[in-house]
């Protein structure tokens, strides 16, 4: 279908407000990071003015990781029902209220409190985020978008270091605080920016909706709304849970959630363990890793339009595959550069989210995108809470650090295995 269903002068205005939108949001969530990557950075100081002990420190961190997981649940939905702009923009201003309110704390246990409802506040976004993107980008046009969004993810973590360094920096004086106050300004310039930018969809400028090229994603979505105006508002969780396609992926992103979590945790260590280097050696030459799984955001969901006619398991098998041999390689290489280089490709091919965010939008259309990230992102992180038990286990129990490769290797093996079996799976409609 040419243009999607527009005129050659409406396509234009169409296109134009998509990337706005896309990168308004994209550019908005790169900073969002500011609001939640700032504890790690500023805990050690944080322990040693408020005299928190290890225990306390560790109840505090975990308050927003599981709030935040736990959070994604609920926010597609809501974004969906109550608007997705409105919903983000909440997000961002609750994030950084209850940032601000920290920064004036002195005991712990109100600190964890605040920290975990900023953790629902930081959920608040990039569920809404990916259904806001479905609005303006079809099917065979969504691993761009999808690539755009988690490229930004991936390099947020760059720029909230930089962000909150500086505030250290600029006000010594305040110690930990600094952290929590300084940074929320660009968190709150680009949310400004994503407010201008954004639209909700196209009939805020004045479009009619899209139409899909794509005659079986537009029977799916016919199907989508059909369910949602007969089922009600809540529907939408029990129709992708009994869609067998929808639960392989929440085992996939799970999985996922493991195995990234498990590179980025226990990789610096190792260097550190078992390459005789010192803790910055270790850390320096492990920021393959991060670079690697950047460009595998941004490349890999943009393959699989370009490639694979905007099929998604097919790049997940490859990189599954890759991945896995990379993996495995990596410890039994001596050379120091040459180990390096082949983590810079494990990184690549183990940077996965992208494609699982642009099935969810498939899956759940425009009509509960949102829902099917929120319940995805909830199973990621499962799995990133199951890794670090998971991981230390096996490092305490055997000593061996190539249980841990090949555990790893064969997470991406059985990945590799799910999406060969989502192949043979239709979206269900009913």
């Amino acid at each position: 279908m040419k243009n999607f269903g527009y005129s050659d002068d409406q396509y234009g205005i169409f296109h134009k407000y998509a990337l706005n939108t896309l990168f308004g949001f994209a550019v908005m969530y790169a900073f969002f990071y500011n609001g939640r990557m700032n504890m790690g950075l500023s805990l050690a100081s944080m322990t040693s003015e408020l005299q928190i002990s290890t225990a306390q420190a560790g109840a505090i961190t975990s308050s927003l990781f599981w709030c935040y997981g736990f959070g994604h649940l609920f926010s597609g939905r809501l974004g969906e029902i109550f608007g997705n702009k409105r919903f983000i923009l909440l997000g961002i201003f609750l994030s950084v209220l209850l940032n601000l309110f920290i920064s004036f704390q002195t005991s712990p246990a109100i600190i964890a409190i605040f920290w975990g409802l900023n953790g629902f506040a930081q959920a608040m976004v990039f569920s809404p985020g990916i259904a806001l993107s479905a609005k303006w980008w079809p099917k065979s046009k969504r691993g761009f978008a999808s690539g755009i969004i988690t490229g930004f993810a991936g390099i947020a973590q760059i720029s909230a270091w930089l962000c909150i360094l500086a505030a250290f920096a600029l006000q010594p004086d305040l110690g930990w605080r600094a952290a929590f106050r300084l940074p929320l300004i660009p968190m709150l310039l680009f949310g400004l920016v994503f407010l201008f930018m954004a639209k909700e969809e196209p009939s805020a400028v004045g479009l009619p909706d899209y139409r899909e090229d794509d005659p079986e994603a537009a029977a799916l979505e016919v199907e989508r709304n059909r369910i949602l105006a007969e089922k009600g508002k809540l529907y939408p969780y029990v129709s992708l849970l009994k869609n067998p396609k929808m639960i392989l992926f929440m085992f996939i992103i799970a999985i996922i959630g493991i195995a990234r979590y498990g590179l980025i945790t226990w990789i610096p260590l190792y260097y550190v363990k078992v390459m005789d280097m010192n803790i910055k050696s270790g850390i320096f030459n492990s920021v393959v890793l991060p670079i690697g799984m950047a460009a595998g955001f941004f490349l890999m969901p943009i393959l699989s339009d370009k490639l694979f006619k905007s099929r998604r398991e097919p790049p997940l098998i490859i990189c599954c595959v890759c991945a896995a041999a990379a993996i495995w390689i990596f410890p039994h290489l001596k050379d120091i550069h040459i180990a390096a280089a082949c983590l810079l490709l494990a990184g690549f091919f183990s940077a996965l989210n992208g494609l699982v965010w642009a099935f969810a939008a498939d899956i759940g259309t425009r009509a509960f995108a949102g829902t099917a990230t929120g319940m995805l992102d909830w199973a990621a992180y499962m799995g990133a809470a199951i890794q670090s038990i998971l991981f230390g286990a096996i490092i305490d129990s055997t000593g061996n650090w190539n249980y841990l490769f090949f555990t790893l290797s064969i997470l991406f093996i059985l990945m590799g295995v799910l999406a060969l079996a989502s192949t043979r799976l239709r979206p269900r409609t009913t």
